[in-house]
């Protein structure tokens, strides 16, 4: 089965709804388990998004400045 595409938008909300629930300090200890292992995966999801947006912005400049150059 693919792995579904998470948006960057939707990958923080869902950490920080996280964040309010194992700041509530209302989860068992194997539900916080759970929770931590998520928000790691997001995180993961959010650095490889900011990682591909940074290169894709660099690519798109750099096109830029070459046909300024004469």
């Amino acid at each position: 089965m693919a792995k579904q595409q998470i948006k960057y938008s939707d990958a923080i909300s869902e950490i920080e709804e996280i964040l309010e629930l194992i700041e509530s300090g209302d989860l068992d200890v194997d539900e916080l388990t759970g929770k931590v292992k998520r928000v790691s995966q997001l995180i993961q999801v959010c650095k490889l998004k900011l990682h591909d947006a940074d290169a894709d912005i660099k690519r798109i400049l750099s096109q830029d400045n070459s046909g300024l150059e004469d």
